[in-house]
């Protein structure tokens, strides 16, 4: 089962259009919030189940500040986090897996990646599609399981692109 782990892409849809094209069909997407709008554009990219959360800078009430389900036989528990208080650490998603025996607790907010094993279960952050702060590039990660439902990561970066301002100063030997 692929599943495309996505977060705080903050409207700009250019990105969604990009990680689509890259990673091609999946069978689930997760967004983590800070969506800013794009739920539809979302939903017309993606041919497939698909979970949303709101995240501090989503206004649409219709999105959740958490969800919970199942990937394949495995719980998920998913949210944005500015609510965890995940800027200062993940023990309060730690706290979740130890009460509430979840398999992943997946989180955004912070705009930095992170794939944590604890117990073991995963705390995974895939980073900013839109705005990274620990890389120059968006990130994003794929989830799937291997013949004996083992998980593995796959920790992405979308491809550089070459800025304009580089381009003209090349061909103009600046």
């Amino acid at each position: 089962m692929k599943v495309l782990i996505i977060s705080d892409t903050h409207g700009k849809s250019s990105c969604l259009k990009q990680i689509h094209d890259i990673v091609g069909d999946v069978e689930m997407l997760i967004h983590l919030g800070d969506v800013e709008g794009d739920e539809k554009l979302i939903h017309d990219l993606f041919d497939c189940e698909i979970h949303m959360v709101r995240g501090n800078c989503d206004y649409n009430p219709e999105l959740q500040i958490y969800d919970e389900f199942n990937i394949g036989d495995k719980r998920a528990f998913i949210t944005h986090g500015h609510r965890y208080g995940v800027n200062s650490g993940i023990s309060y998603l730690e706290e979740l897996i130890d009460t509430e025996g979840y398999d992943f607790v997946m989180y955004g907010h912070t705009h930095r990646r992170d794939l944590t094993s604890y117990k073991g279960s995963y705390i995974v952050n895939p980073g900013s599609l839109a705005l990274p702060r620990d890389n120059r590039v968006g990130t994003y990660m794929l989830l799937d399981f291997d013949q004996h439902g083992t998980p593995f990561f796959a920790q992405n970066e979308l491809p550089r692109v070459e800025s304009n301002v580089s381009s003209f100063r090349r061909k103009f030997d600046m």
